[in-house]
């Protein structure tokens, strides 16, 4: 579905590769995707996950099953670390705390958004996780282990780690600020035993009190250091009374636990950063806010909404959430303090001020309510602070199913909800009632109670699951409707990879995995070094070039296409291409096709030289430019193309001089041109959508997917041979219409194209060589001009020629390229990311502090737990200065 096919299956493929030292690159330059692709901002922004080194362990043709399995345990450990964090809020029973676990583990943001986004399910993960580390900051406990921690997260997915962030800091303050009097009972007791070996935790927890006892754990360090002298002086003083002001301050060391384990996590979190400031920029989206019953809608199981905050837990924790405020057991302070915090992210989801701050100041395209799974662990949390501290009289339970009795009563003019939605919810509030009738028989008798609270147990958790189930399905289904879907792995894929492997020759010429992709990211599923490159990090170098050169893309940019083309073929080293039949997983395509072949090209090296002048600039034809990149003219574009419709009309003109084409069954317009006899013939319609056939040739109709404004964008298509009597005449059958630009049509002269081969390897290196993520050249003694090295020029190349000093690469129509005086014989060019360095200096000055920091609290803890005596008596009358 969508990026889980187009991306994340894709880049752990790249990742197996990689483990395996089986791809095209390293950690720093993907050789295979992009024509040379900056790889250190993909693997911190796709696969730097903990949990993404485990498809090293499936089979490399079983790696939608590693992505799948590791969804999974990224989801159950998401449930796991929020049941410990709901144990470490207050005390109660296990099984009630992984229950609910299992709810925010399975929230409608994970179901409808993160199921196919698995990087952003380290978020998940990473709040509750957050959570814990905060509380052991205050408690002056783990810091090593804490900040680490912070540092993981943040490596593994620091956008979704940002969100996580800003949550775990509204908890941590909202606990601050309703906690009166910290409980140094603990503490107390653990300061004889304070000698312990540096790194030993105190790991048992305390056991359950009644309704009234203090709601949190110990808080701060003055009020541990007062319970601790006071053991050692004897005295028996009362624990000290903060004001919220004072109890505010102590966020400074949850403060310097997260800066530390930002600060390690710097080497990669700055290199994404930066080649975000590098990536082709995507649409500016405007944000809107969603109107309040299809927010409630989502509250709701069975719904989905792609631009809705999908706010979903099961009926049971969200009627438990509601009952907090009615909930008389748990204290005042308690019940408004996280209802207020509940309320308030709520409502800052649809303000624009704080929507930006969520989304690090930047509307997100897509899916817009990326942090709803913070308000998710927020009505969590409220569940299972109103079931700790008592169950809820049947007065409050009332009260809550009022709360969700009207928020159902508002969705039902919703247009995301489904007439099912209200029986499943009426199902779920039924079960909590059985539920807490079965518990109230349990506590009345003494016989058969264990069976009572298991049949609740079983109750409540079957229903979440049926409720979970029934509201993953409808996602599904829904979802389907306007997003793109793609085929597991298979024969397809299978066939591809072993065709690739049998001809590849990297990297004295690249092997193009072919036009007809099933992914947008075909290189790294089935190998190869293409032009296909899907990646919120697209270079915005790399995009603007194979655009210029009449490449296609979508995604507005991002996912570019590869270019069926000759010139471009040489101008990249591409010796061989890889051409398939179209993916039959795809409705628009035939279900049977050609079988997959390999059509072979002499191609020049990967670094070419161009004789001394000035660097050329693009213009407005992709077949000019193509021959300014080349160096030479192949093409004959005419100057003349006449159109016509069925009726007999002309279409009408455009502003550039081309025609718009009407989409329909009955819309045919035929294009008529003259060319020299023998040329390939090739249509540039970049914004047409439709298909193509030349009359007279021997090939199938060229399909065209452009799409204005600039969403999408069809690349250059060959049409046929052009027949002996040279009349070109090209019938455009469309479907969504567009238009057709000046100069559309261009003739490749293919002699002309083999003597460009020979001049240009002639001039060429005489041997090339890769290494991870540096190339080496030697060339021909004095060699003059500008050396042109295929790859797009992304920050981070840095060249040199012969022994003269490294310098960063020039830019040759958006290639490396590095000017050459006639006296060096040899070239290198090696890459390093932009922001790598200043990355790693601030994590070394991160990792040097939190060493520093240990060592000075180790030391304090022993001087603590050894005081310093008297100067010894001098025995032998010798004393000491």
């Amino acid at each position: 579905m969508n990026d889980l096919g187009n991306q994340f299956v894709p880049f752990h493929a790249h990742l197996w590769d990689l483990l395996h030292g089986k791809a095209d690159g390293g950690l720093l330059i993907n050789w295979q995707s992009g024509y040379g692709s900056s790889f250190l901002p993909d693997l911190g922004t796709y696969v730097a996950s903990p949990f993404a080194v485990l498809v090293a362990f499936f089979p490399r043709d079983q790696i939608d099953l590693a992505v799948y399995v590791i969804t999974l345990l990224k989801i159950a450990a998401a449930a796991a670390m929020m049941a410990w964090l709901l144990r470490t809020l207050r005390p109660g029973t296990w099984w009630a705390a992984g229950a609910l676990g299992a709810s925010y583990a399975l929230c409608g943001w994970t179901l409808g958004n993160a199921s196919y986004n698995p990087m952003w399910l380290d978020g998940l993960i990473a709040l509750p996780l957050l959570c814990l580390v905060g509380e052991w900051a205050l408690a002056r406990r783990r810091l090593v282990l804490g900040t680490l921690l912070v540092a993981v997260v943040w490596m593994a997915n620091f956008y979704t780690a940002y969100m996580a962030t800003i949550g775990a800091a509204l908890i941590l303050i909202t606990r601050l600020l309703i906690s009166e009097t910290p409980d140094t009972a603990p503490r107390a007791a653990a300061a004889p035993n304070a000698a312990r070996e540096p790194g030993h935790h105190d790991t048992q927890q305390p056991e359950a009190g009644t309704a009234r006892e203090p709601a949190h754990p110990p808080v701060g360090d003055t009020a541990r250091d007062a319970a601790v002298d006071g053991v050692r002086s004897g005295a028996s003083a009362p624990p000290p009374q903060w004001p919220a002001a004072r109890r505010l301050l102590e966020l400074w060391r949850p403060l310097v636990t997260l800066l530390l384990g930002m600060g390690i996590a710097a080497p990669l979190v700055s290199v994404i950063y930066a080649g975000t400031g590098e990536a082709y920029p995507g649409l500016d989206a405007e944000f809107v806010a969603e109107p309040w019953q299809e927010v409630f809608a989502r509250l709701l199981p069975g719904v989905y909404g792609f631009n809705s905050p999908a706010i979903y837990v099961d009926t049971i924790a969200l009627l438990l959430a509601l009952t907090l405020p009615f909930n008389s057991a748990v204290p005042r302070r308690v019940r408004w303090g996280w209802t207020g915090l509940t309320l308030a992210v709520l409502l800052s989801f649809q303000w624009k001020p704080t929507h930006l701050a969520w989304h690090a100041f930047s509307t997100p395209n897509g899916s817009q309510f990326r942090q709803t799974f913070v308000l998710c662990a927020l009505l969590v949390i409220a569940a299972w602070l109103c079931v700790s501290y008592a169950k809820p009289t049947w007065r409050a339970l009332l009260g809550g199913g009022a709360v969700l009795a009207a928020i159902a009563l508002g969705t039902r003019n919703s247009g995301l909800r489904d007439w099912w939605a209200y029986p499943i919810t009426l199902a779920g509030v039924t079960a909590v009632a059985l539920a807490f009738a079965l518990l109230h028989f349990a506590e009345a008798r003494t016989r058969h109670r264990s069976l009572l609270t298991a049949l609740a147990a079983v109750l409540l958790i079957g229903m979440q699951v049926g409720q979970s189930a029934a509201t993953m399905a409808v996602s599904d289904r829904k979802r389907l409707n306007h997003m793109d879907d793609y085929g597991p792995w298979g024969d397809r894929q299978r066939t591809q990879r072993e065709v690739i492997e049998a001809v590849d020759g990297w990297p004295a010429y690249r092997t193009e995995p072919g036009r007809e992709q099933t992914v947008g990211n075909d290189p790294m599923s089935v190998g190869g070094q293409g032009a296909q490159y899907y990646s919120s990090l697209t270079s915005d170098v790399l995009s603007r070039t194979m655009t210029a050169l009449g490449g296609g893309y979508t995604s507005r940019g991002r996912s570019l296409q590869s270019l069926d083309n000759p010139v471009t073929d040489v101008i990249f080293s591409v010796g061989a291409r890889v051409h398939s039949a179209p993916d039959p997983h795809q409705r628009w395509n035939p279900r049977k096709g050609e079988p997959t072949r390999v059509v072979r090209q002499d191609v020049p090296p990967l670094v070419t030289v161009r004789p001394p002048g000035k660097t050329p600039a693009y213009g407005t034809s992709a077949y000019r430019n193509q021959e300014l990149l080349l160096g030479s003219r192949v093409y004959t574009v005419p100057t003349r193309v006449s159109a016509r419709r069925e009726d007999g009309a002309t279409p009408a003109r455009d502003r550039s001089g081309g025609y718009q084409i009407v989409g329909g069954r009955h819309a045919r317009v035929e294009l008529a041109a003259t060319c020299p006899a023998g040329n390939s013939a090739f249509l540039w319609a970049p914004h047409y959508w439709g298909t193509a056939t030349m009359r007279g040739a021997d090939h199938k109709p060229a399909g065209f997917r452009g799409e204005y404004p600039d969403k999408r964008r069809a690349a250059m298509q060959p049409l046929g041979r052009v027949p002996a009597h040279g009349q070109v005449r090209v019938t455009l059958s469309p479907e969504r219409g567009g238009s057709v630009p000046q100069g559309a049509l261009g003739c490749l002269d293919t002699g002309k194209l083999r003597a460009t081969v020979d001049r240009l390897a002639d001039r060429a290196a005489t041997d090339v060589s890769v290494s991870g993520a540096s190339v080496h050249a030697q060339l021909p003694p004095r060699t003059r001009g500008t050396a042109i090295v295929a790859m797009p020029r992304i920050e981070g190349w840095q060249c040199k020629a012969g022994n003269g000093a490294a310098r960063a690469a020039d830019s040759y129509l958006g290639l490396v390229s590095v000017p050459l005086d006639g006296k060096a014989t040899s070239l290198e060019c090696t890459f390093r990311p932009p922001g790598l360095r200043m990355g790693a200096a601030a994590g070394g000055g991160a990792l040097l502090a939190l060493i520093s920091l240990a060592a000075w609290r180790t030391w304090r803890v022993r001087r603590a737990s050894h005081p310093t005596q008297g100067p010894p008596a001098a025995a032998h009358g010798v004393g000491h200065g």
